[in-house]
């Protein structure tokens, strides 16, 4: 083999170095395409676990197709007199609903406020009905000082 061009020789010289380095790079690619499917996994997982929590909370929320009252508060709960107030409610699966005393014309919601303006303590009485005729109620007090 003397007869070898130098060319030859010289490949035949790094032929391991560059072997090697091949080697490496496609086990760095290969590490990094593994390490980014296993996070985008970790993260999928993740995603549908918070679904199924948030699945879980609409439906114990809104009762399976049942009526409830979802929330009926006043905020602040004490005002001075000729001060407004915000009145809030929220229900589901309710056909009607009724606030006594009338202080605005209101509808079955999930969740909705309005402005109120009495002049004294006002109890007021949140009635809401399905179409299968069962009824909830909630009341809530307004203080005026």
């Amino acid at each position: 083999m003397p007869d070898e061009p130098k060319s030859m020789s010289a490949i035949r010289r790094i032929l391991p170095y560059t072997t090697a380095a091949t080697i490496v790079a496609a086990l760095y690619a290969f590490w990094i395409f593994g390490s980014r499917w296993y996070e985008n996994r970790r993260i999928d997982q993740a995603m549908e676990e918070q679904k199924a929590k948030a699945d879980r909370r609409i439906t114990e929320l809104y009762g399976d197709g049942k009526l409830k009252i979802l929330e009926f508060y006043v905020t602040p709960g004490v005002i001075a007199r000729g001060e407004k107030a915000l009145l809030c409610y929220g229900v589901a699966n309710a056909k009607t609903v009724k606030i006594e005393p009338t202080a605005e014309r209101i509808w079955p919601s999930a969740s909705r406020c309005f402005d109120v303006a009495p002049r004294h303590d006002t109890p007021y009485k949140l009635t809401a009905e399905d179409s299968a005729g069962h009824t909830e109620t909630a009341s809530v007090v307004l203080q005026v000082k």
